[in-house]
């Protein structure tokens, strides 16, 4: 039998020191410790949910023995998270022979702050940036940034200072290039394949050793809360001020960040986030490219995953309708059995999903969807970028040869308790000839599937009204016309 070694202390690295930490609470976040137990201020409080980015800061982990550098919103980021990490705050930024650095020059020259309350998150976004793209086009510059708010100076002077950060110097100079061999090899040491166990009782914190680790302590523990990306969680704390513990930081669980393909289908571990999904499912299934892209900010598509969002089960989720219209399943684990159902079957009630205690969701496992077929989906929000959904609505379509519909599947988040399909409208499409007409009839069988609510996003008859055209919306582009339904600024330039 396998022996877990146990150690009590959370250790990482803080710009360039050696950190490691045995009092920490479970719900201790990332941006309260910089600045009420470091007093490294320069990271700020703005909203304390993950919306406004003036927390941002850059942690850097090992993928594949590759050292990545990504923003997260410290202030949703819990500190019992950050085992094996390198955390680089604003305070870390320096330009050679004491000069400022070269995304602070800019951001100075091109006059890209005003009250300077933002100005941090705004450089630790660009920062990120400029390390994997030192020239980005504009389109990238604002997916960067998508994260980040100023209330005063405007954002095309950020635009400005973005565009001319490798003038003032180059990435290779920079300092997290030079040490990174070194920062390499201490996050390699600092690995060590132990459990770390802080606290007692409830009021504890537990990071696995790996995933088997994980499985045989979910068996031992009494509902404990379990913390991937901490984009939900966050706001449980930071916002309702909910005890979570004891909690489960699996985050680093390198066996729930793999993805796969084989034989037509992408497996998916319940740990891979936003960001690390998006490349290739945006290749097999072009139409999620854009879904991804509108996924809360930058900051929140490096720490969200795609298991957590499907296993907190929220109605609203992103995911979930698109990968239920395509006819994904989730394998769900406990101990060391496993068992995978349909994922719309996971989704009970509003609250409640299929999974028994002791049980994890593993992995998803989304079907490419064949040449002959059409596949979208399409996010209602009162803001374009950075916005929870109002209604999501995904549609995957097969015609036969005689041009009448052979299959459709059609999903929806924010019309009902649960990520829920269209099946009155399914079944009155189904057969029938690809038409307005038929879409148009089709359309009066919503009311039979869906009774929305009001809420803050929405009405219920808006709610209504919208999944109805996008029914109509997808019929429109199955056509093949021209003229696109929506138009990139970007494309258009």
């Amino acid at each position: 039998m396998k022996m877990t070694k146990t150690r009590n202390e959370i250790r990482f690295l803080l710009n360039g020191e050696d950190v490691a930490l045995s009092q920490v609470a479970p719900d201790e976040t990332l941006l309260d410790y910089l600045r009420l137990r470091r007093s490294l201020r320069g990271s700020k409080e703005g909203c304390a949910e993950g919306d406004c980015g003036a927390c941002t800061v850059l942690v850097g982990r090992l993928t594949d023995g590759k050292l990545v550098y990504e923003s997260v919103n410290a202030c949703i980021r819990f500190v019992g998270s950050l085992d094996g990490c390198h955390v680089v705050t604003i305070e870390h930024l320096r330009g050679e022979a004491g000069k400022l650095h070269p995304v602070q020059q800019a951001m100075v020259d091109f006059h890209g702050s005003q009250c300077g309350f933002c100005t941090p998150g705004f450089v630790m976004s660009l920062y990120g940036l400029w390390m994997k793209e030192p020239k980005p086009a504009d389109a990238a510059i604002e997916k960067a940034l998508q994260g980040n708010l100023c209330r005063c100076t405007g954002y095309e002077a950020i635009m400005r200072a973005a565009r001319a950060i490798s003038s003032y110097g180059k990435v290779a100079k920079d300092p997290l290039a030079v040490e990174r061999a070194a920062v390499t090899e201490k996050l390699t040491v600092l690995r060590d394949g132990s459990r770390v166990e802080i606290g007692a009782e409830k009021h504890r914190l537990i990071v696995p050793a790996d995933v088997d680790d994980f499985a045989s302590i979910l068996e031992s523990e009494q509902k404990p809360t379990i913390v991937a990306g901490s984009t939900d969680v966050g706001l449980w704390v930071t916002k309702h001020m909910r005890d979570i513990s004891p909690v489960v930081f699996i985050g680093h669980l390198d066996g729930l960040r793999t993805i796969s393909e084989k034989d037509g289908l992408v497996s998916i571990g319940a740990g891979v986030t936003y960001t690390e999904a998006f490349e290739t499912l945006s290749k097999r299934i072009p139409a999620l490219g854009p879904l991804i892209d509108r996924i809360g900010g930058e900051q929140v598509r490096n720490m969200g995953t795609i298991g957590g969002n499907i296993a907190n089960g929220s109605p609203i989720g992103d995911t979930p309708p698109p990968f239920i219209a395509l006819g994904a399943t989730l394998t769900l684990r406990k101990g060391k059995a496993r068992r995978t159902i349909p994922l719309e079957e996971f989704f009970i009630a509003y609250g409640k999903q299929d999974r028994q205690p002791g049980e994890f969701v593993e992995a998803v496992h989304v079907p490419v969807p064949a040449k002959d077929s059409y596949f979208a989906a399409y996010k209602i929000t009162k803001r374009r970028d950075e916005d929870i959904t109002a209604a999501l609505g995904a549609f995957l379509l097969t015609l036969a040869r005689d041009g009448t519909v052979a299959s459709i599947r059609i999903a929806y988040g924010g019309m009902a308790a649960t990520p829920k399909r269209a099946r009155a409208v399914e079944a009155a499409l189904t057969g029938k000839p690809w038409t307005e007409a038929a879409v148009e009839a089709a359309m009066t069988k919503y009311a039979e599937d869906f009774t929305p609510l009001t809420d803050m996003r929405a009405t219920a008859e808006y709610r209504m009204l919208a999944a109805r055209n996008l029914l109509m919306r997808f019929f429109a582009e199955s056509q093949g016309g021209k003229a696109p339904i929506q138009v990139s600024r970007h494309r258009v330039a």
